[in-house]
């Protein structure tokens, strides 16, 4: 067998990897289409789906080598416009098309401010931390539309969120990344794993979802920033203390 057939199988399954990255842009086709399509809990469930592909598929990056196998494609560039469109202006759509956001222009403008707060972070060249930190709020806008939707949160508190986490963008707080940042990785994956459980109970139970259920789903909402900004103080005091 000639070392080019022989590398065939593992180069195959790195570009399977990339194909299931891109898979991303099927599912943001589908929220936006439903979006229109007045589908809510459809689109929630395809926020799930998009939120497990984006969980899992730098596991599988790294398990089949994709940078060394496939060196000629940006799997990075990928996955921030696959995130762009599935946590950030797919969820804009949603919440202006279900009637969550001002009528008319004004919804626009609401819908716009956090996309154009998002186009900047994810063309940060320091976004994402070398100790693996989200710099800033990491647009996740498909969280706060999922309980913004199962709360039916009004115009007001709804355009409230937002403009409160877009400022949220420009502050330099490091937000864990759950899947790698290495401090209390195993408490985060594990109540991770457990609040996409939560999110799917939430959902089969919709539109008239357990309270006790998105009360517990948020404290860990309450433990991610939390961390994140225990964290983010306390390197802030390490490194002051090292250069003083």
């Amino acid at each position: 067998m000639s070392s080019l057939s022989a590398s065939a199988p593992p180069r195959l399954a790195a570009v399977a990897v990339h194909v299931y990255t891109a898979l991303g842009a099927v599912l943001a086709l589908l929220m936006v289409h439903f979006s229109y399509a007045g589908e809510v809990e459809l689109v929630l469930w395809l926020f799930l789906a998009a939120m497990v592909v984006d969980g899992t598929d730098g596991f599988l990056a790294r398990h089949f080598r994709v940078k060394e196998l496939v060196p000629g494609f940006d799997g990075a560039l990928l996955d921030n416009i696959i995130d762009y469109i599935t946590y950030a202006f797919a969820p804009m759509v949603l919440l202006w098309s279900a009637g969550f956001l001002p009528g008319g222009w004004l919804g626009g403008v609401v819908a716009s401010v956090p996309l154009l707060a998002s186009c900047y972070q994810f063309c940060r060249s320091d976004a994402k931390t070398e100790d693996h930190f989200f710099l800033g709020f990491p647009s996740y806008w498909n969280i706060a539309a999922f309980y913004l939707v199962v709360l039916s949160a009004g115009v007001a508190v709804t355009t409230t969120v937002l403009l409160v986490l877009t400022v949220m963008v420009f502050v330099p707080i490091k937000y864990v990344y759950p899947s790698r940042t290495e401090i209390a990785w195993w408490p985060t994956m594990t109540l991770t794993t457990l609040w996409l459980v939560l999110y799917a109970v939430i959902l089969a139970q919709y539109p008239s979802p357990s309270v006790w259920l998105i009360v517990v789903s948020g404290g860990y909402v309450v433990y991610y920033a939390a961390l994140s900004l225990h964290l983010t103080l306390t390197r802030r005091q390490s490194t002051e203390v090292a250069s003083a």
